[in-house]
């Protein structure tokens, strides 16, 4: 039987680069090679194409000094990449692609509408969950709507940091300090502070005006940090995993402290209050379904003292790394790392089904 080519798309030009090329190097070496053929394209931050010839060159780093130029060809009517070296093009048609993109430019719809217009299918979420779930106002527009409980937020605009002491009154006169102040697109937890007072609240907006234009400033929800796991959609019923706590090192679960801080720790399944875990797996599910999502993403809560449930965001193609709490909690569940890769291929084969 020939084998159907998939396309790993990695790396990017977002801040969340190093954390694909980490996700896609686990990925690359759970796929079934007994039943596709790969096809590696990593994409640097300055936003160049290249064709990646192995797992170790995505691991070690050297695949950003590659020659041979990749592209995915919007035309319909090819579904093929173009690779071209020693001046010759070759077309290698693809089957189905898995966009191991986070953040900005891979994680917002824009890759996945490449792949729309090329008529490939692909893996995860379609361009309009991708966005709306990428941005994070837009995701409290739709959650406020479902009635689920969230933090309270005030959105900032960068353009209204001409006058920011105006801005600084008008969150003072919202919110008691300390507060939490986060870009509206932007993942891993770039360019997210927290300010216990004026000084420390213009700074950070200053901060998170570097990574997006809308910024949201939230009250501090002091709770246990939790995640849960979505997968499905389509023709495949939605189903959520149980839940993983975060116990970070940081004063809060920072980019540093996620990737870089061996403190921090993650647990499956932890005793939480009440019937706290059943409702963040119903509310995952239904946050899910409210953006239209496909194939796999993580949605996070906190949880209080009291046993209530708080939403804080989703995040449509979590981490593949290591210490990721996507593929922790189905392992949690009895899902391997490799069934979960090979079953999230599969579902993006079936999107082109449908």
């Amino acid at each position: 039987m020939k084998k159907m080519t998939v396309a790993v798309i990695f790396g990017g030009q977002s801040s969340e680069h190093v954390v694909s090329c980490m996700s896609a190097a686990n990925i690359v070496a759970q796929i079934d090679t007994e039943k596709y053929r790969l096809l590696l394209i990593g994409i640097t931050e300055e936003g160049r194409w290249l064709k990646v010839d192995s797992l170790e060159a995505i691991q070690n780093g050297s695949w950003k000094e590659g020659q041979e130029e990749a592209v995915i060809l919007p035309d319909a009517t090819k579904k093929s990449a173009f690779i071209k070296g020693n001046d010759s093009w070759q077309e290698i048609p693809v089957d189905v692609a898995f966009p191991v993109l986070h953040g900005l430019y891979g994680e917002d719809g824009t890759i996945q509408g490449l792949l729309e217009l090329a008529r490939i299918p692909y893996v995860g979420c379609s361009v309009l969950a991708s966005a709306v779930s990428m941005d994070k106002l837009y995701t409290k527009i739709i959650v406020d709507d479902l009635g689920i409980r969230q933090a309270a937020y005030e959105p900032v605009f960068r353009e209204q940091l001409s006058d920011i002491a105006q801005v600084a009154d008008r969150v003072e006169s919202r919110f008691s300090y300390p507060v939490f102040i986060k870009p509206s697109n932007a993942g891993s937890s770039k360019g997210v502070t927290k300010a216990e007072n004026r000084e420390l609240l213009i700074s950070g907006l200053k901060e998170a005006a570097r990574h997006d234009r809308k910024i949201l400033v939230e009250e501090t929800i002091v709770g246990r940090e939790v995640e849960c796991a979505v997968f499905g959609g389509g023709a495949e019923p939605v189903v959520a995993s149980g839940v993983g706590e975060i116990l970070a090192a940081a004063d809060f679960y920072d980019f540093d402290a996620k990737y870089y801080n061996a403190e921090s720790k993650t647990v499956t399944d932890p005793e939480l209050p009440g019937n706290a875990s059943e409702t963040i797996r119903k509310n995952a599910v239904a946050i899910f379904n409210a953006v239209d999502g496909y194939g796999l993403a993580r949605v996070d809560f906190f949880v209080k003292q009291d046993g209530e449930v708080v939403f804080n965001e989703i995040n449509t193609m979590p981490g593949f790394t290591a210490i990721s709490m996507y593929p922790m909690l189905w392992e949690a569940r009895g899902i391997d790392k490799k069934t979960l890769v090979n079953r999230l291929i599969e579902h993006g084969l079936a999107r082109g089904k449908q």
